[in-house]
């Protein structure tokens, strides 16, 4: 049996090819550049062929490095997971899964209850962050994004579109101000979430309206949740995505004063790093989030044809 490479070599190596870079690879792993650079040197001179290309702007892997690379990664993945297990063995039965506060609170949460039923074995415990989660540093399993469905190194899962149209509260359909058709929106305060603010424009051109609408004095929120609560509450005429505002609109808390939705350029995906996507804990879950959407939108399609 050929004999394993150092260690500390291979460690050096997965840092700095990452990187590409021995002095961001250096502060990581908290050594010298100095060090890295020997480290790297003693493993080349162990493996009997070059890994890094030295060049005036950085480093470049050569193709034996490139072809390397994914196994010493993974290696090093399954000795930190193996490492998790043993110190905490509860860990196997928690999945911790990342999204944003108001998809969390409007579509998931009213939905968990029949993964937990069905799968009693498994603790469910939810990161809300408007943030993009960081697999390697961050301590999440599965990750639910907005967005086209590329990212590097993550195995990502198409969940479900979305459309994009206006929402308010039934009072403002028959107050002093009647909101029957677009152009009344003048008349109206725009709510603004963390997202909508460049929606609105692009909503009011397909309108048929000045954008500048969407720049007048209005409520703008840092979560779009909060800017939903304001429609409810009869402050303004809010933007609404459809996974976040079908469960208010069902139970009469929202409406749809026009009929004009626009479908959003990207999606909603669910993302795992591609050497962790296949565990059985995560993929049961994102199996079961696909089927959740999928249903959802089977239901949604046979209301609008009734």
């Amino acid at each position: 049996m050929a004999s394993l490479p150092s260690l500390n070599g291979l460690r050096a190596f997965e840092a700095a090819a990452r990187h590409l870079s021995f002095t961001r690879a250096a502060a990581e792993l908290n050594v010298t550049q100095t060090a890295i650079s020997h480290q790297i040197r003693r493993l080349e001179a162990q493996l009997g062929l070059r890994l890094f290309q030295r060049r005036n702007r950085g480093l470049a892997l050569t193709r034996e490095a490139q072809d390397y690379l994914p196994a010493v990664r993974a290696a090093f993945e399954d000795l930190r997971r193996a490492t998790e297990r043993l110190q905490r063995p509860g860990r196997d039965r928690l999945l911790i899964v990342s999204t944003m506060a108001s998809l969390a609170a409007k579509w998931l949460l009213p939905r968990l209850a029949q993964f937990q039923e069905a799968n009693p074995g498994i603790e469910v415990r939810i990161s809300s962050s408007s943030q993009l989660v960081d697999f390697r540093r961050e301590e999440v399993d599965l990750a639910i994004r907005y967005g086209r469905g590329r990212w590097p190194g993550l195995d990502a899962r198409w969940l479900m579109a979305e459309d994009i149209f206006p929402v308010c509260s039934p009072a403002l359909l028959k107050g002093a101000k009647p909101l029957r058709r677009p152009e009344d929106l003048a008349q109206h305060t725009l709510i603004h979430g963390s997202l909508t603010r460049e929606d609105w424009q692009v909503w009011l051109t397909a309108a048929g309206l000045p954008t500048a609408l969407a720049t007048r004095p209005g409520l703008t929120f840092d979560l779009s949740l909060m800017a939903l609560q304001a429609a409810i509450d009869g402050l303004g005429v809010a933007l609404g995505r459809s996974a976040f505002v079908e469960g208010d609109i069902e139970a009469g808390r929202l409406v749809v004063p026009f009929a004009m939705k626009l479908p959003a350029e990207a999606g909603y995906y669910v993302v795992a790093p591609e050497e962790t996507a296949d565990q059985p804990k995560i993929a049961l879950f994102r199996d079961w989030l696909i089927a959740a959407a999928a249903k959802n939108e089977r239901s949604t399609t046979e209301a609008a044809r009734r």
